[in-house]
């Protein structure tokens, strides 16, 4: 077990929301005892059928349940809940609609815009009022080339009012990574921009932009929402509002309509098209801001992302908990690494959330933002995209801010949440994820399905959920999508990651498992190693990958060496002893190289993958999915490798 690093106190524990929920589910489940958050997690996994429609009307979810919460079947992906209900995610995102601000969007050079929760209801009526106009309705594709900014939750609310599905890229994508996943949707109209800010920088993508246009022949309309005169062939957004009339209220749907396609990163083949139920994802979102994290009306939720991370969905939907949610797009560094502290200070922020990347650069920045900056409203960090290093949990407390839920999570694009996190009912430890989250029976299992302790196994999930994808698009017989979940186990969800259950209840997440090490048999997973060379000051960043050498997986390290460091014998020596003696010496690298810098996803997740196809001069698949590419080619055609 890691260091103990914080616990709610009891008055704190007493108010949050999942107390409160834990003794209605008491008294719902015929006296059962719920003294633990494992007491109340095995009865929402056990008992489903009582579980979800009390997170229904515990969370607020709008719309009728219908008379079955769960119909159970053999086959995992033949589970169907809640199949009689009739609901719309509109209704619930903007409930009580008043004048209290429901969404704040800052833009890199400090433009900020503020829309209350009746604004930004009328912004979304209009618009569905003019895609209805254009020919859009229910089960139709709408998708988004846009930043991070209030534009984007309005188009996706007014496709979502209709029953229409919502697809979002942001700008910084190449035309081939944004075709090769809008053209498989076939969506009638794309909103874009013709230009965004980065960096200090503004960027021209009108050609990107024109160029997307050209390539995907379903488009009906395309809407620039940039202020100006729209380019030939293309509708400026003002224009296009113009010819709506009234909306009428939002379509009813059933609770398995889908409402999202989003894709996999792209580091793994092809990008698949992973379509999200709209009642599904909400229903499993509202679990986790309202029961995991403590959200309540009133709160102020940030978490940085772009358009094209499921993130940002998860962020949208802190909406249906009457939270206002902090957009911001742009650089989080510029002008300065304190940014995003700024912002959480002006914003008065209480549920702030970041990759864990970002939590090691502030760390190595020598940040103290708890000096810094006020904080004081601040209740909840979220982090995820990578794990957390025990020292990066450290940092948190030590210069973020002492008395703060610190919430590791573990999910992902595939379910758009958590598998494991955290509550204000569990402690947090150092290098931890507190527990699973309520309704999904996350474990650790060996190579026979069985649950380790203590033990390095594969992280899956037991049981059918809500906000399992209802379909990958293009894949008949649903073939993909169960070669991708369920190829090892059929009965579980294999969600792809290499992790440790402590017999405390929380979570290790060591890496990928499809890119975890294998030397001599040996498995190892990434994050193993990442803790070590994290904490090494004269590494900057760091990928670990297995290259296939003399019959066997050697394990190679390539090191960016920290600005005034360089990469000679003696930091050689510092990194093999560290991870020899804070690891094992099954873990030492048998190379360590340095490059000028590490690939990674648009999402910032370093491209294992990627480098390991690399480095075995085997095709780098998906090569759109990176946010550079061309770093790869410091890892290609290496003489050391060929020693």
């Amino acid at each position: 077990m890691g260091r103990f690093l914080w616990r709610a106190g009891p008055e704190r524990a007493a108010e949050a929301s999942i107390t409160r929920f834990t003794r209605l589910a008491a008294a719902a489940a015929a006296g059962r005892d719920f003294r633990t958050y494992p007491d109340l997690h095995r009865w929402s996994v056990e008992r489903p059928e009582e579980f979800w429609p009390l997170a229904w009307d515990f969370c607020g979810l709008v719309g009728e349940p219908g008379d079955t919460a769960v119909q159970r079947a053999e086959d995992p992906l033949g589970w169907r809940f809640f199949p009689g209900a009739r609901l719309n995610v509109v209704d619930t995102l903007l409930k009580n609609a008043d004048g209290r601000p429901a969404l704040v969007s800052i833009c890199e050079n400090g433009a900020r815009v503020v829309l209350s929760r009746a604004e930004l209801k009328a912004e979304a009526a209009r618009l569905a009022a003019a895609l209805r106009a254009a020919g859009v309705g229910r089960g139709d594709h709408v998708a988004g080339f846009l930043p991070n900014a209030a534009q984007s939750v309005i188009c996706m609310l007014a496709t979502a009012w209709l029953g229409a599905v919502w697809s979002s890229c942001s700008p910084e994508f190449g035309a081939d990574v944004v075709v090769d996943r809008f053209g498989q949707i076939a969506p009638k109209v794309l909103f874009g921009v013709a230009g965004y800010r980065y960096g200090g920088k503004d960027y021209d993508v009108a050609p990107v932009l024109a160029e997307i246009a050209r390539r995907i022949p379903s488009l009906a309309h395309v809407v620039t929402v940039d202020r100006g005169e729209a380019p030939e062939g293309m509708v400026a957004y003002a224009t296009f509002l113009s010819a709506g009339a009234a909306p009428g209220a939002p379509e009813p749907l059933g609770f398995a309509d889908p409402l999202y396609v989003l894709f996999s990163s792209g580091t793994t083949g092809k990008p698949k098209c992973i379509e999200h139920a709209g009642g599904g994802a909400l229903l499993r979102q509202m679990v986790e801001h309202q029961l995991h994290a403590d959200i309540r009306p009133g709160d102020v939720m940030f978490y940085y992302s772009t358009t094209s991370w499921m993130m940002w969905n998860w962020l949208v939907a802190g909406l249906a908990s009457e939270a206002t949610i902090v957009l911001f797009d742009g650089n989080p560094m510029h002008p300065g690494q304190g940014r995003l502290f700024d912002l959480a200070e002006a914003e008065k922020v209480t549920h702030f959330g970041v990759s864990a990347k970002y939590v090691d650069a502030t760390a190595k920045a020598g940040l103290k933002p708890a000096a810094t900056h006020d904080l004081s409203a601040l209740r909840v960090v979220w982090s995820t995209g990578s794990p957390l290093s025990a020292a990066g949990c450290e940092h948190v407390y030590a210069d973020w801010k002492a008395d703060v839920q610190l919430s590791s999570i573990c999910g992902g694009t595939d379910i758009l949440g958590a598998f494991i996190g955290g509550a204000p009912t569990l402690p947090v430890h150092a290098g931890e994820i507190p527990g699973p989250t309520l309704g999904l029976d996350a474990a650790v299992v060996d190579e026979a399905g069985q649950q380790v302790i203590d033990a390095p196994g594969e992280l899956v999930c037991r049981q059918p959920h809500p906000s399992m994808p209802t379909r990958f698009l293009n894949d008949p017989g649903k073939a993909r999508y169960r070669a991708s979940y369920f190829d090892k186990f059929p009965a579980f969800w294999r969600q792809g990651d290499f992790a440790i259950r402590r017999a405390t209840g929380g979570f290790e997440v060591l890496g990928r498992s499809d890119t975890t090490l294998n030397p001599g048999g040996v498995r190892i997973g990434t994050a193993e190693i990442y803790r070590q060379t994290d904490a090494i000051p004269g590494v900057a960043d760091a990928v670990v990958v297995g290259q296939s050498h003399d019959n066997d997986v050697r394990v190679v390290l390539f090191v960016v060496p920290a600005e005034g460091a360089r990469l000679d014998d003696a930091l050689r020596a510092e990194i093999k002893a560290r991870i020899r003696q804070h690891a094992s010496p099954r873990h030492v690298p048998a190379l360590i190289l340095d490059v000028p810098e590490i690939p990674r996803t648009r999402s910032g997740k370093i491209a294992e993958l990627a480098v390991r196809d690399a480095v075995n001069d085997q095709p780098v698949r998906d090569l759109g999915g990176l946010a550079n590419p061309q770093s790869l080619d410091a890892f290609r055609n290496r003489p050391e490798l060929a020693a």
